[in-house]
């Protein structure tokens, strides 16, 4: 495994260990877009202090100005709208239930999105191994929600 991969990995983890956390802190707080708004409020301090501490490069005038106009905004709101189901979905749903299917999403829109270069992406094809790992990734999520009828 790579160092690439056990960072991923981590990274993983993190993300399964906060939406639990922030969760439970819109049960406590009866909001999951109140416990959105904290995560996002406490991330932006955060990120604004690494990126004052490591960036080491600031775009200039020209460089912001090239930036399309929906890329200032869509990841955002994108992100808003996928972490705010995490926090609402993970107290009804589970965590490990809530993940799994998660990461399906993600894992199919990230194999179709490098099949097309969309977002600018480097073109990765689909190929047979690809399609059988993303099957097989349904079929794993299919068998983790599995709840066996009590009919036997």
């Amino acid at each position: 495994m790579s160092h690439l991969s056990l960072l991923a990995l981590v990274a993983g983890a993190a993300i399964a260990i906060q939406s639990s956390m922030n969760a439970q802190l819109g049960v406590l707080l009866k909001s999951s877009m109140l416990s959105t708004s904290v995560a996002f409020l406490c991330s932006g301090v955060f990120t604004v202090c690494a990126m004052l501490l490591s960036t080491k490069h600031y775009p200039q005038a020209a460089e912001l100005k090239s930036v399309p106009w929906y890329l200032w905004f869509s990841g955002g709101a994108l992100s808003a709208f996928g972490v705010g189901m995490f926090y609402y979905l993970i107290p009804k749903m589970g965590v490990g239930s809530m993940m799994s299917y998660a990461l399906s999403g993600q894992m199919l829109i990230a194999i179709t999105a490098s099949h097309f270069g969309w977002f600018g992406l480097p073109v990765t094809s689909i190929n047979t191994v690809k399609a059988f790992g993303a099957i097989s990734l349904i079929a794993g999520v299919l068998l983790l929600n599995w709840e066996p009828s009590d009919a036997y």
